[in-house]
């Protein structure tokens, strides 16, 4: 086949699939995902570099979006239950990343990202810390490729153990908070749960995004750098859409809208994400730091969920 021909293919699959996403509601989360990476995996990305910024600023949109349908009373309460069990997987990640990166032969600086991408959440941590550390292209590549293919199997497999273990929606939403990587598959497992497994979920994955700021500066302190934190704004826009659902209740059709647009956005931007994991991005990825990467998210997952499943 011609390579023209393969890019007329891949493009008309492209805009298909987006197509339908837009105006129907044939394609869900998982799917939306899948479809996603079938065409990565296969086609490759047909617009690499814009659909990564696109895919960014969609994606913290539609949570800005979804903040419309929480209370604040609601998210502080949340906020400080989970600070807890933030804190403590938090640490623990940390150092059993450190342990396991001996025991796999992976280097400090590519460790270090792994495993506060594990611990937080995911791409926007590995970013914020990534100057801090100095890290290579190539070290931050391999770190985004390691939690990009756990975080898009965790939003197929944790609604499946959520369900088959009967968790409440309290249960599900503390547990996908703490143990998927990136906001995009939290809000897209909990979304598949129910309203209040979504709810928690989103509010404790934002509140435990406000780590990477000490993180950060943690990490500058460790790694003797100067890098600066990159704090994820789109938190404080969160809250924001929050304070007008708590105080200003009158609007509750306008933000019914909203949420139906955020949820939408949350769709096309799995398929977005799922679309960036090509056949390039997989041969970055060496066996030794993939290892790493699953063995933590196991243990990470398997934790969290005895904690939540015998705790709350």
């Amino acid at each position: 086949m011609e390579i023209s021909s393969k890019r007329y293919i891949q493009l008309g699959i492209f805009w298909l699939l987006l197509l339908l996403i837009v105006i129907t509601d044939l394609i869900g989360a998982p799917l939306a995902l899948f479809s996603g990476i079938v065409l990565g995996l296969i086609f490759g990305n047909p617009y690499p570099v814009k659909l990564s910024k696109f895919t960014k600023y969609s994606l913290q949109a539609s949570v800005v979006g979804l903040g419309f349908g929480i209370n604040l009373y609601q998210v502080a309460e949340t906020g400080l239950t989970g600070f807890f069990y933030t804190a403590i997987s938090l640490v623990a990640t940390m150092v059993v990343g450190l342990l396991l990166a001996k025991l796999f032969g992976v280097e400090k600086k590519l460790n270090h990202l792994i495993s506060a991408g594990t611990a937080i959440c995911g791409g926007s941590a590995i970013a914020a810390v990534a100057p801090a550390i100095k890290a290579s292209e190539k070290e931050i590549s391999v770190a985004l490729g390691v939690v990009f293919i756990l975080n898009a199997l965790a939003l197929f497999v944790f609604p499946f153990i959520g369900k088959q273990l009967q968790l409440s929606q309290e249960q599900f939403g503390v547990w996908a908070a703490i143990a998927i990587h990136d906001t995009s598959s939290v809000v897209g497992a909990a979304t598949q749960f129910g309203e209040k497994a979504l709810e928690i979920a989103t509010t404790l994955k934002l509140t435990r995004a406000l780590w990477i700021l000490p993180m950060v500066l943690i990490t500058g302190f460790l790694f003797k750098s100067e890098g600066k934190a990159s704090f994820p704004k789109f938190i404080l826009f969160f809250l924001v859409a929050s304070l007008f659902n708590t105080f200003l209740s009158g609007l509750s059709e306008v933000y019914g809208w909203l949420i139906l647009l955020a949820r939408k956005g949350l769709v096309i931007s799995l398929f977005l994400t799922g679309a960036g994991i090509s056949m390039s991005l997989l041969k970055t990825i060496s066996i030794r730091p993939f290892l790493q990467g699953v063995v933590l998210w196991l243990m990470v997952a398997t934790g969290s969920l005895l904690a939540v499943y015998y705790v709350i």
